[in-house]
């Protein structure tokens, strides 16, 4: 892995922000790359779009925002309205597919999608929990960090008494993703 560039986008109040926190801490503390994370978001706390960017890299990160992700996690219709026109050949696209509705993409975008927030409530219990069933479903599908890490990551990012609830959304979204992956091979 040279260098791996990953969007992951929403709306406020869905956890973008932590799944990015989490994504860059389980490469960099647990797998030994070097990473950085960068976050926007609109002015709305709850509702407003929002971005978070993981550059993940073998040699230290020069540049710390995104040229040309490969992979990009969308959990909202707005951000993919916006991110969507961006995409190219080679691309990852990972979407919430209760959220999302796909519109005409470049030849070679390859799409994974989960019903991210559906299995955070129904299998898991609680909605709020879809970005981590979807950071699960990312590391079953892209495998730019290893689960070991990711879950170590999870455990210890999540507030103080939701790490079991959090841990089982991670696996739900691991599971799917492993599915999904071994029913396109």
């Amino acid at each position: 892995m040279a260098r791996t560039e990953i969007r992951l986008t929403g709306f406020g109040g869905q956890g973008i922000i932590l799944a990015g926190y989490i994504l860059g801490k389980a490469a960099a503390l647990y797998d030994g790359k070097y990473a950085t994370f960068t976050q926007s978001y609109g002015p709305e706390s709850r509702g407003g779009a929002c971005a978070a960017q993981v550059v993940l890299s073998d040699a230290p990160v020069q540049y710390p925002h995104l040229i040309d992700p490969s992979v990009v996690v969308i959990m909202s219709q707005e951000a993919y309205n916006k991110y969507a026109p961006t995409l190219h050949d080679g691309n990852l696209l990972l979407v919430d597919e209760d959220l999302v509705v796909l519109g005409p993409l470049p030849e070679g975008v390859k799409v994974y999608a989960i019903p991210a927030t559906r299995i955070a409530e129904a299998e898991v219990g609680r909605k709020m929990v879809a970005n981590i069933v979807m950071l699960g479903f990312l590391t079953a599908v892209a495998g730019v960090v290893s689960e070991e890490s990711m879950r170590r990551a999870v455990s210890e990012s999540v507030p103080k008494g939701t790490e079991e609830l959090n841990l089982k959304a991670f696996q739900a979204g691991l599971d799917y993703g492993r599915k999904l992956v071994e029913s396109r091979s």
